[in-house]
């Protein structure tokens, strides 16, 4: 056998060994835990969400319901939340702007959706807050013709849906890496 071979054979064995050794390291973030603390899951059910506070039969409530709604289910998934031990607060405002213009109509063909949303974690137990933070929402869509006011609205609607979804995924990743961290 040669030199290289047996030192390429050196490697591969110095690596298996580390691949070994640092195996039993690794904890699913979801995995139920074997000391007896809460799995993450449950952490996460714990979570009360209460209603946004935007005006009734606006478009923002509209997307209040449509941002927890998203996050209910993926904190609960189809299961109803356990009694709480945190609540939820979420601000949120939106803009849109106009990206292209169609040079002969000056009407836009295509447009900018976007959400900024700032939450506030709060201990039930001590009313104090333990965790805040702010994530945005920026997605695109087209408008399909310069008078076709119909897919203009659904197009726009299924910006805003696309960006309550985006939200929701942001905040719950944060709430799911506070909990299973605790920072």
């Amino acid at each position: 056998m040669s030199l290289a071979r047996i030192r390429i054979a050196a490697r591969l064995l110095a690596a298996a060994t580390l691949a070994a050794l640092t195996a039993g390291c690794f904890q699913p973030m979801y995995a139920e835990r074997a000391d007896g603390t809460p799995a993450l899951r449950e952490k996460l059910m714990g979570v009360d969400l209460p209603p946004i506070d935007k005006p009734n039969s606006s478009r923002d409530a509209r997307l209040g319901v449509e941002i927890r709604n998203a996050l209910a289910f993926k904190l609960y998934g189809n299961a109803t939340g356990m009694p709480p031990t945190h609540r939820l607060v979420i601000r949120f405002t939106t803009n849109r702007s106009s990206l292209l213009t169609d040079p002969n109509t000056a009407l836009p063909t295509s447009e900018n959706y976007g959400i900024d949303a700032q939450f506030n974690l709060i201990d039930i137990a001590t009313n104090r807050s333990v965790m805040t933070g702010s994530t945005f929402s920026r997605v695109s869509y087209d408008i399909p013709g310069s008078y076709q006011r119909f897919s203009r609205a659904r197009a726009f609607r299924d910006a805003e849906d696309r960006a309550c979804q985006e939200i929701a995924e942001h905040i719950q990743t944060r709430l799911a890496s506070y909990f299973y961290a605790g920072t």
